[in-house]
């Protein structure tokens, strides 16, 4: 710590009280990753489970007689 008239300069390891560990950086990519893989499993789950339609389009007419 040094003293210039009426202004204190500090370290920034003064100023923190301590050191920077930089643990947050390491959990937010941990979460991001964890997001990215719960996120793509319901959805590749989803579409597996997903009934399948008609291979062929439906016409109107098919569409009117059928509902």
């Amino acid at each position: 710590m040094e003293r210039h008239g009426d202004e204190v300069h500090v370290t920034t390891t003064e100023a923190s009280a301590g050191s920077t560990p930089h643990i947050v950086r390491y959990i937010l990519l941990i979460s991001l990753i964890l997001a990215i893989l719960a996120l793509s499993a319901i959805w590749i789950s989803g579409a597996l489970s997903e009934r399948q339609g008609p291979t062929q389009p439906v016409t109107a007419e098919e569409h009117a007689l059928s509902g």
